[in-house]
């Protein structure tokens, strides 16, 4: 058996050359498939809201695809063409893939309209037919679609190289796999990285054709490097020219298709969209005649979050109960609430110091009429300036983790108002636990109360019970739920907490009137809105308390809303 021969000295100049461009190739495009993952996995539970099940069956999909991938790439017997072709593929897909997924669920969300427009149908009569239903169904499974494409073409990057590097030393390299698994592993640590510090807060499309960018320069490079073991050279330099093309046409219009794409999916104009490190902010805008001002609504990730026209209702109905329930009104904590109006309605209570901690300093920014744009003047004017009061100390950080800071230094608030999100995001979860109530109970006076944002009792009942429960379970003396309806989100409800002493409710009805006087507010609406159907609560027994890292109240709340949705075909019982 012929022993080969011992290369010589340019030759293995040579070789290491050869290395250098293919393990550094292999390690880029590791980069940016890690990063497409990513893109396609927050953009999915963005537009299809299950957040947790739609990142880990995208990440599921796409691991399955890239083994489906890898024993694939042994079907083409010449990997430098094949892996020039495969870089084209997945630059295309990689740069189109959201925009194509984004027309068709606005596609899907739109056509009912334009159907009601041309046929005159009345505006409450809703097209749900089986050609509707199928075309949200379509939508809703695009992207796991793109996510199994890209995963089968990313998968067969590794065989396909590591059979290019084992023809240029024409024989067997020991560790050739490792070397390349290596490239691979340490590209998408590169690329996790670059995801959270850079692209995560950049708007999805250019970000996604950074990406991509980055696909077509890598396959520039092997087409030059490697152009004499390539077929089809002419064909696939054609192909590069016209990615580089879509590329910049791309560049210049992306942003806007991908505003009137979002747009559909909103009742209203966006009049602002932005991707900040922490959520999508969409803020629409809708003209009144008449002379009245224009309804202005707040959507992050995709969910409203207030409408102008009716916030007062919940902020009143969020912060009046603890203020009134309170003995004392000098220094107050709110948890969340970064758009101020919680805020504007404490500061009516004279108070002399006013905490508040939001996650998001952009969403800060905008309400606190810093921004340039008109909107963010139009929003300080909502809120009445309430960020520009010098009683309020304004805090960005995790309510998690700042919280402990504020106990540490022994600070004691005679109210407690919780705004936050809905706990939709398993990442919310933590801020409705019976450890983070334990700890705000530590944070509350004595005789002070606290009231926690707690979701629909009509749409997430068990969520909402849930809520009440867990705070019980922190060791709070009275803990008591009310509701009102909000026309923008139907019946909604809160959860009123006291420490020591009296109930919330006991508390108000002592009074003779509120100490604060509201236009809309009365004790006696106040008092109403503890009451609940005479079964509300029979299976109040049945209803788990949301400890930390359990992700209970996470699954209350998503079964409740995917049902309501009709994601699910089952009943909450």
């Amino acid at each position: 058996m012929p022993t080969p021969s011992t290369p010589s000295s340019a030759q293995k100049k040579q070789l290491r050359l050869h290395d250098i461009t293919l393990i550094g190739i292999m390690g880029v495009l590791a980069m940016c498939g890690l990063i497409y993952e990513y893109l396609l996995s927050h953009y999915a539970a963005r537009v299809l809201g299950a957040v947790e099940s739609t990142i880990f069956a995208m990440i599921g999909i796409m691991i399955v695809a890239m083994g489906i991938g890898a024993y694939s790439a042994r079907w083409f017997k010449a990997p430098f063409t094949a892996f020039a072709w495969l870089e084209a593929i997945i630059a295309f897909i990689g740069m189109t893939m959201i925009l194509v997924i984004a027309g068709l669920i606005a596609l899907s969300e739109g056509l009912p309209y334009i159907l009601s427009q041309v046929f005159n149908l009345p505006p409450d009569f809703i097209l749900d037919g089986d050609i509707l239903q199928t075309l949200q169904t379509l939508a809703a499974t695009t992207p796991y679609i793109a996510g199994f494409l890209l995963g089968a073409f990313i998968g067969m990057e590794i065989p396909l190289i590591a059979r290019a590097r084992q023809s240029l030393y024409e024989t067997h390299l020991e560790n050739n796999i490792g070397t390349i698994y290596g490239a691979d592993y340490i590209g998408a640590g590169i690329g996790a990285a670059i995801w959270v510090l850079f692209l995560l807060s950049m708007e999805i499309t250019t970000a996604a054709l950074i990406t991509a960018s980055v696909n077509i320069i890598a396959g520039w490079i092997f087409i030059l490097r490697y152009h004499e073991r390539i077929r089809y050279r002419t064909a696939l330099i054609i192909v590069h020219i016209v990615l580089m093309i879509i590329a910049l046409i791309l560049a210049k219009s992306s942003s806007g298709w991908m505003t009137k794409l979002t747009n559909i999916l909103y009742q209203d104009q966006v009049v602002y969209s932005t991707q900040t490190h922490y959520q999508h902010i969409s803020v629409t805008e809708r003209q009144r005649a008449n002379g009245q001002p224009s309804v202005v609504d707040l959507y992050l990730n995709g969910r409203l979050q207030f409408s102008s026209l009716d916030e007062h209702i919940y902020h009143n109905m969020l912060v009046y109960p603890a203020m009134a329930a309170s003995r004392r009104h000098d220094n107050i904590l709110i948890i969340g609430g970064g758009d101020g109006m919680a805020l504007r309605d404490v500061l009516r209570w004279k108070p002399q110091h006013v905490t508040l901690i939001d996650l998001d300093p952009e969403m800060i920014k905008l309400f606190s009429g810093q921004g340039d744009d008109p909107l963010s003047k139009r929003f300080a004017q909502l809120n009445e300036h309430a960020y520009q009061d010098p009683r309020v100390k304004t805090i960005t950080g995790d309510a998690f983790i700042e919280i402990e800071t504020l106990l540490a230094e022994n600070q004691r608030f005679d109210s407690i108002i919780v705004d936050l999100p809905d706990p939709n995001h398993p990442d919310l979860n933590k801020l409705y636990s019976v450890h983070f109530y334990e700890r705000l109970k530590l944070l509350l006076q004595g005789d002070g109360a606290m009231s926690i944002q707690s979701t629909s009792p009509y749409h997430a009942k068990h969520a909402f019970q849930s809520v009440g429960k867990t705070t019980s379970a922190a060791g709070f003396a009275h803990v008591e739920q009310y509701r009102q309806n909000i026309p923008s989100f139907g019946e909604w409800g809160w959860t009123l907490a006291t420490k020591k002493g009296k109930s919330g409710k006991v508390r108000l009805s002592e009074l003779t009137e509120l100490p604060v006087e509201n236009p809309w507010v009365s004790k006696a609406l106040l008092l109403a809105a503890f009451e609940f159907p005479a079964n509300f609560y029979s299976n109040i027994k049945k209803i788990k308390i949301n400890q930390l890292g359990s992700g209970q109240l996470y699954q209350y709340h998503h079964r409740a809303w995917a049902t309501d949705q009709g994601v699910f075909n089952t009943k909450e019982d």
